[in-house]
């Protein structure tokens, strides 16, 4: 009975020693973020960086209109930039896509293509290296109308994907965000719109 007894103890030692490792006592925990939300994340990363590559490249001598939107448009990029690598550190997830656009194309929502992505990319409304080269070159009226039409279409690209994220996203923080980028983007690209046509008349 003694050996009985004493193999029963040792069991229920054994069973009470092996149970942090056969049982986790800790919820299994949900993702920050999806796989939709983090491609967004990381794609609008590199848009709004090239964004901010296009502020950076201005004359500064351009007239104040232009180079108060400018700065405008860097703010609200910036602020948002940081949020966006916050959310991708809290994940885990690294700041660039190996296959930017992808979480677009894998939901079968593909680009309208109505703001002109460049040829050589597959994200809309950005600026080919050749452009970017031109903008820093270039000075005065010639940078005014070329930063104008660079950012307009950057920014048109932008919507787009904001718009993409919203409707197959189901609700949370990036959605949210996705929308508040469409208000605020729609907002800068008509002052953009506004600009433009006061010069092409």
């Amino acid at each position: 009975m003694s050996a009985v007894a004493g193999l029963a103890v040792l069991l229920m030692a054994m069973g009470m020693a092996l149970r942090p490792v056969l049982i986790s006592d800790e919820p299994t925990r949900q993702p920050v973020l999806n796989a939709t939300e983090i491609g967004f994340v990381q794609d609008m990363v590199t848009h709004h960086s090239q964004a901010l590559m296009l502020v950076q490249r201005l004359d500064p001598g351009v007239e104040p209109s232009v180079a108060t939107l400018a700065d405008q448009i860097a703010d609200s990029q910036r602020t948002e930039l940081g949020m966006l690598l916050g959310w991708l550190r809290l994940a885990g997830a690294p700041v660039t896509a190996p296959h930017p656009m992808a979480w677009m194309q894998q939901s079968g929502a593909h680009p309208h293509r109505a703001a002109a992505a460049s040829p050589d990319s597959a994200m809309p409304g950005m600026a080919t290296t050749a452009e970017l080269d031109q903008l820093a070159a270039a000075r005065g009226p010639q940078a005014e109308a070329l930063f104008l039409r660079l950012m307009q279409r950057h920014h048109y690209g932008g919507i787009e994907m904001a718009a993409a994220a919203d409707a197959l996203l189901t609700g949370g923080e990036v959605e949210r965000t996705a929308r508040g980028m469409l208000t605020e983007q729609g907002r800068e690209a008509g002052l953009l719109d506004l600009l433009l046509a006061r010069r092409s008349g």
